[in-house]
């Protein structure tokens, strides 16, 4: 359809933002905040920080099921039941597997999160910085391309991010891991202590570390501001923060860009494509289809920001077709939608530990302790490319331990917490290789009309010696401590179970072997950005929403300049 006259000036903003997840309630801030008309698209329903949370505050005994899922619900979602944080009280939040089906070429477990805030309600909140043994290693290493930017780039962009988000941790002073702008940690208990003390005596190029996460410990005036308030360490945080401790599109940039006056958000709006102009040489808006009157409509802008997650970014600019871009928006090179990557979580480790009976923790803390990477970082030191960081954690056995006995004597054992467990896992990174894929299916579509996205994504040799290489280097640490390995276990996970993907639409410095240039720009379309997963050129082996944050904030600051000089940079 063809829009004129005044409905089309009714439906013209400077803005666009696709998607209102982490990246896009970003860029949505940022935009709003410099002035800009913006208008933020998002395909799946309104979700309101506070009104919208409905199991926030019910106690277990509330949920028919004490939280488990029904077993039709498990067997008619066998993707989605998968990951860990679908239960019977999230799955509001997430998208059910039959309500948007794609084609699996390859086992892909694609987890969906559609809803105002998209997987910001859902994210596992950790935050680590990339350093430059991230963003040279493609070049340093031999594999995909160079980056086009450095840590010099981005480092006045984290703090920025930071200090609105709110990040408690500690400074570590580690070279592979830069300090983050942070508020007081979470505290280690007794065993993950002893765990630390020993581990770094024995291995002093490893670092044990309380994890950085975007939860307020101690609220400062920005964070008061946003309406937000301490962290109560419920561990609680997929139901939806009442309390907005965890940093989340919905309790923080998208309220804080619509006090501005400037933001339009509105809902149920699948973006279908990107319309291109041929005659001006650039996007001037895109073209939606209600999810539930199946209206098709469409919106203008002088920028457009696309921040729908990774694979979704993938298929829009697929869908984009036109006679100048016939495989898809900023396609030339036909390298669009290859070299997706993922982060490697098939390891795990569990153990006990036999001492410390007398000593505990208290509440619930929303964060583990980890390891930064230390394979690989200064030199090449084993058969396979890159590292892992680790994430571990202590714990006693409560009421729910196996005990024997009946009456008195067996409800006496329930108060008394059991034996000292520890839980260790790897998150590593994945090589990009162009036969990790995705694409658009040619039969095959959705209930929108829209082509089904199909993937083709799988693991190496490289991310299996890995996973061996943690194994057996976790179970040495763990056993150095005194703790007894009691399973070694290879999940055996599909690609996609790890919520990071991450790809397709890389950044690089030469518009023959990418599609963003170094400021998230389409090297062929100029006002068409992209700063969610789906920009990045390497996975490195941190939790990537820090760097999505700040590429976004970077790349809206670069293009606002753009849109005020008005000297057709975009």
């Amino acid at each position: 359809m063809n829009i004129s006259g005044k409905a089309k000036a009714q439906h013209t903003y400077d803005v666009i933002v696709i998607g209102s997840g982490i990246s896009g309630g970003w860029a949505a801030k940022e935009f709003c905040e410099k002035g800009y008309k913006t208008l933020v698209l998002e395909r799946g329903r309104m979700v309101k920080h506070l009104e919208d949370y409905p199991t926030a505050m019910q106690d277990p005994w509330q949920f028919r099921h004490r939280g488990e899922l029904p077993e039709a619900v498990t067997t008619n979602n066998p993707i989605a039941s998968r990951c860990y944080a679908f239960d019977e009280t999230t799955q509001h939040f997430f998208v059910k597997d039959q309500e948007h089906p794609y084609v699996q070429e390859k086992p892909f477990d694609w987890i969906k999160g559609y809803q105002v805030g998209g997987k910001s309600l859902l994210w596992a909140r950790q935050t680590q910085r990339w350093s430059d043994y991230e963003f040279e290693a493609p070049a340093r290493d031999g594999f995909a391309i160079d980056w086009p930017i450095r840590y010099k780039d981005l480092a006045p962009w984290y703090s920025y991010v930071e200090k609105f988000v709110g990040i408690s941790g500690t400074k570590d002073q580690i070279p592979n891991l830069p300090d983050s702008e942070v508020l007081p940690a979470f505290e280690m208990n007794a065993l993950e202590k002893h765990l630390k003390e020993r581990i770094e005596a024995s291995y002093p190029d490893r670092h044990v570390i309380i994890g950085r996460c975007a939860h307020l410990t101690a609220p400062q005036k920005i964070h008061v501001a946003q309406g937000r308030g301490q962290c109560m360490a419920r561990h609680l945080c997929h139901r939806g923060c009442p309390f907005g401790a965890y940093f989340s599109s919905n309790s923080s940039t998208l309220p804080w860009a619509d006090a501005t006056g400037n933001l339009t958000l509105l809902t149920n709006q699948v973006v279908e494509s990107i319309l291109y102009d041929e005659q001006k040489g650039k996007a001037i808006g895109v073209r939606t289809v209600d999810s539930k009157t199946k209206l098709v409509k469409e919106f203008y802008a002088r920028v457009i920001f696309v921040n729908a997650s990774a694979l979704n970014t993938n298929l829009i600019l697929l869908n984009s077709k036109s006679a100048r871009f016939p495989q898809g928006l900023g396609n030339d090179n036909g390298l669009l939608g290859h070299y997706i990557a993922f982060h490697n979580y098939r390891g795990n480790i569990l153990a006990s530990f036999d001492g410390l009976r007398d000593q505990y923790y208290y509440g619930r803390r929303p964060t583990s302790i980890f390891m930064p990477s230390f394979r690989n970082v200064f030199r090449q030191e084993t058969d396979f490319l890159r590292g892992y960081m680790i994430a571990f954690s202590a714990s006693r056995a409560g009421w729910s331990q196996q005990l024997e006995g009946i009456g008195s004597d067996y409800k006496d054992q329930l108060t008394e917490a059991g034996p000292w467990q520890v839980f260790m896992m790897m998150q590593g990174e994945t090589i990009p290789r162009y036969e990790n894929h995705v694409r658009l299916s040619d039969l095959e579509k959705d209930s929108w009309g829209i082509p089904q996205l199909i993937t083709s994504v799988d693991y190496t040799d490289n991310d299996l010696k890995l996973m061996h290489d943690f194994l057996e280097q976790g179970s040495a640490m763990l056993e150095q401590s005194g703790c007894k390995v009691t399973a070694r276990i290879d999940r055996k996970d599909a690609p996609g179970l790890d919520i990071h993907e991450m790809g397709g639409v890389r950044m690089g410095k030469d518009p023959k072997t990418s599609l963003l240039n170094k400021w998230n720009q389409l090297h062929q379309c100029k006002n068409v950005f992209v700063t969610d997963g789906a920009c990045m050129t390497s996975t490195g082996n941190q939790n990537p929403s820090l760097t999505y944050m700040a590429l976004t904030a970077r790349a809206v600051d670069y293009a606002a300049m753009a849109l005020q000089k008005n000297d057709g940079t975009v």
